[in-house]
Formats: structure tokens, C-alpha cells, sequence
């Protein structure tokens, strides 16, 4: 039997608008994942926290206020300062096409963007857990 895959939703920084997230934390839910939701406004060393207590697979940012570039890499830091590199880390949200290099380069496996399918999202995490 396959293990469930277990995912962090988080919502890093100042950003108050958690539709998207909420939106992909229930279709991951809907399709087997189990889903722990960080809720609004979390620091990366909180997130960082919550994924190694949590044991997870996966962890999902979502970002609407542009602080992408600095929050996701120190995420991916803080990751590897605990060990914890082995997690995939996805990223979403409103963020430039120019900036999807930066954070791949950054340990960002994935980045969706507005308009991506919940669908896309599923398979991206079962085909690379």
C-alpha cells in the first residue's frame, strides 16, 4: 500500500488573501493528500517548523504580495539548515514569469501560476514525491 502523501499549505508574509490556497489544500485533500493549512501570515521559520513537526512530503506556498523572491529562498534555507531539503517545495500565487527562474534556482521545484489546474497541481506532486 502507498503511503498518503502528506502537504503543508502555507501562506508566507503579510499576505491576507488565502482563496487560492484554501482552493488547492481542498483538491489536494479531495485527491487522497493528507493537507495541514498553515493559515494567514506565517514566517518562514514558522512554515519551516511546521513542515518538520508535520513530516511532510510536500510544502505549497501561495504568495500574493511580491515578497516571492525573498520569503520562498529563505524558506529553502531554513529547509536545509534543518535537514529538511528532501521536502518538495512548490510555490504559487502572483508571481512574474522573470522571477520563475530566480526561485527555481532558489530550490523552488515548481511554480504555478493564476489559472493553473488543481488537476496540474495533483499530478506535479504524485509524479515527483
Amino acid at each position: 500500500m502507498v503511503d498518503t502523501i502528506r502537504v503543508l499549505v502555507a501562506k508566507p508574509g503579510l499576505d491576507g488573501h488565502d482563496r487560492g490556497a484554501k482552493v488547492v489544500a481542498r483538491a489536494l485533500r479531495d485527491a487522497g493528500m493528507e493537507v495541514i493549512y498553515t493559515g494567514l501570515r506565517q514566517t518562514p521559520e514558522q512554515i519551516v517548523a511546521a513542515a518538520v513537526q508535520e513530516d511532510v512530503q510536500v510544502l505549497c506556498m501561495s504568495i500574493l504580495s511580491g515578497a516571492h523572491n525573498h520569503l520562498f529562498p529563505k524558506v529553502t534555507e531554513l529547509l536545509k539548515q534543518k535537514d529538511a531539503s528532501d521536502i518538495l517545495v512548490l510555490g504559487g500565487g502572483v508571481i512574474p514569469e522573470d522571477d520563475i527562474p530566480f526561485l527555481k534556482e532558489n530550490g523552488i521545484k515548481e511554480v504555478f501560476t493564476p489559472g493553473t489546474s488543481t488537476e496540474d497541481i495533483i499530478t506535479f506532486i504524485k509524479e515527483n514525491v
